[in-house]
């Protein structure tokens, strides 16, 4: 297995990246490395949190996790060194704005759901102590009619009545 210098692994992994976005296959035939060390290098990077396209060559098509990478990256960056990231990467500032908007957007879901979920939560709460005490009630009811049945019994028994015989 042949080890690469880092140098010549940024400068291929610079392929695969944007404004380039060339496919694994293509970079593998012109660099002469197998296809399956340039996924394991762009894994790496995706991993490491970095903007990486997946197989795809266009930005619509990248994974949630990169779109979110690129809007973090790109956050505090004032309009002029926006504008020169996105020359660098290949992408347009509508698109980052998007990305950002659908964030936001869903975060606001998500708050929404915990929301959701707490009232659902909150409601079967109530919903089980209302049970509960039902089933509390219901088993005094039974406890009482148990005792009455034992004590009819004794007293039966007590006056030498065979219940049979009622």
């Amino acid at each position: 297995m042949p080890r690469y210098s880092e140098e010549r692994k940024s400068a291929v992994l610079q392929k695969l990246l944007p404004p380039y976005n060339r496919s694994v296959v293509s970079v593998a035939k012109e660099e002469g490395i197998s296809e399956q060390t340039l996924y394991n290098w762009r894994r790496t990077l995706r991993d490491k949190g970095l903007p990486v396209p997946g197989n795809e060559e266009k930005t619509e098509q990248w994974s949630p996790e990169s779109k979110f990478a690129v809007v973090v990256e790109t956050a505090a960056l004032s309009a002029a060194e926006l504008s020169e990231y996105c020359r660098k990467k290949g992408l347009y500032p509508q698109q980052i704005k998007e990305w950002k908007q659908a964030c936001i957007s869903g975060a606001d879901q998500a708050s929404q759901r915990i929301e959701r979920e707490n009232k659902q939560i909150k409601q079967e709460r109530k919903r089980i102590q209302v049970l509960e005490k039902e089933l509390r009630r219901k088993d005094k009811a039974l406890a009482e009619t148990a005792a009455l049945l034992v004590l009819s019994k004794k007293l039966d028994a007590f006056y030498g009545i065979d219940s049979e015989d009622n």
